[in-house]
């Protein structure tokens, strides 16, 4: 009977600080919710969402989009949430939520409407390995076309300034910071852990870039030194954060690596934030 009742209170005590530990990731709500808790947040917010369609010009595609709109007096600046390699997901359309309560306009597209079953977009394909090929099967000049397109939808919202800025993540932070060298209007571009474009491209960069990563993500991190090196050498701002034992995906995976990367998102998000209002306001 002993034994028994240690193991039941060991049990308990277990579970009390794993729901401890639980809500200290999921619980900030001054950051985007983690995966596990997108949907929850989404449904709990006071902002007002909807869903358009914006058709790509010179094609078929109409973009199926998730738009936030901040909870504000005044006109907002846009921002274009460029998804990770597996597609528009909740979380995504939690992130685009969480940048409209920062104040901006946040439109977030599936870059693989039409593209899925029956023409359907990301929730159309069976599974996460089918959306990954997908979406790594999109070239370089659909993608800035498609990113163009809802650019001139954002910058054309009554409720906008007309300014307008991008945030990608992983697959999408690549594009982020690829858009800045295909889009001279662009007012700024943050890039969460996703690889710099050839130094070549560079030189075309107008806007200021945010870059933050995660210490162990040498795949994408080798490629920030050459980058950082040739846009100081061109005088362009490239602001560059490396988060300490954080890995790739950071923002969407808080809970992982032992606190390390719900600490970077706790910084990667304000600085985010801060970078845009001071680019874009």
């Amino acid at each position: 009977m002993a034994k028994k009742y240690m193991l039941l209170s060991a049990l308990l005590l277990f579970l009390i600080h794993a729901t401890f530990i639980h809500s200290a990731w999921s619980a900030d709500d001054s950051i985007p919710a983690g995966e596990d808790g997108a949907k929850a947040a989404l449904e709990r917010s006071p902002r007002h969402h909807e869903w358009v369609n914006i058709a790509v010009p010179g094609t078929n595609v109409k973009l199926n989009t998730f738009v936030a709109y901040p909870e504000r007096k005044d006109k907002a600046p846009v921002v274009i949430v460029i998804h990770e390699v597996y597609g528009l997901t909740d979380w995504i359309r939690g992130v685009a939520d969480q940048l409209a309560a920062g104040g901006f306009i946040a439109v977030a597209p599936d870059l693989l409407s039409g593209r899925g079953p029956g023409g359907g977009g990301t929730e159309a394909f069976p599974g996460r390995d089918d959306v990954v090929k997908a979406v790594r099967d999109l070239g370089q000049t659909e993608v800035t076309a498609m990113l163009n397109a809802v650019k001139d939808y954002g910058t054309s919202l009554p409720a906008g300034t007309g300014r307008y800025g991008s945030v990608g993540f992983c697959w999408g932070g690549s594009q982020s910071y690829a858009y800045a060298a295909a889009q001279p209007g662009l007012g700024a571009a943050v890039v969460y852990y996703g690889t710099s474009p050839p130094a070549e491209a560079l030189s075309s960069i107008r806007a200021p870039v945010l870059g933050l990563y995660g210490e162990d993500d040498a795949r994408v991190t080798s490629t920030v030194g050459p980058a950082e090196e040739k846009m100081k050498e061109l005088g362009k701002v490239y602001v560059v954060h490396v988060y300490r034992g954080a890995g790739h995906g950071f923002l969407r995976a808080q809970g992982e690596r032992g606190g390390a990367n719900l600490e970077a998102s706790r910084q990667a998000w304000p600085a985010t934030v801060g970078f845009l209002k001071k680019n874009l306001e």
